[in-house]
């Protein structure tokens, strides 16, 4: 997965950057193309491949998690 991802951020850093500093016909189709790969596809992965294993009621703010941190910052 995590080569997957580079490869497809490559891929759409590369687009992005032919059709900045290289005028052709189709330059604007590839910057459009390397930023539609890059947020539609590259970030979405990116965020499930690193939030796929965490539990999201860690990360709530309630009374225990307030008092977990209290106790864990008072000096």
């Amino acid at each position: 997965m995590k080569k997957i991802i580079f490869i497809l951020f490559i891929i759409s850093i590369l687009l992005i950057s032919y059709g900045l500093f290289f005028e052709s016909a189709f330059s604007q189709k590839l910057i459009g193309f390397g930023t539609i790969i890059l947020f539609f596809i590259v970030f979405p992965l990116f965020s499930y491949y690193r939030w796929k294993d965490k539990k999201i009621e860690d990360y709530y703010l309630n009374n225990e998690n307030l008092k977990k941190f209290k106790e864990n910052n008072d000096l």
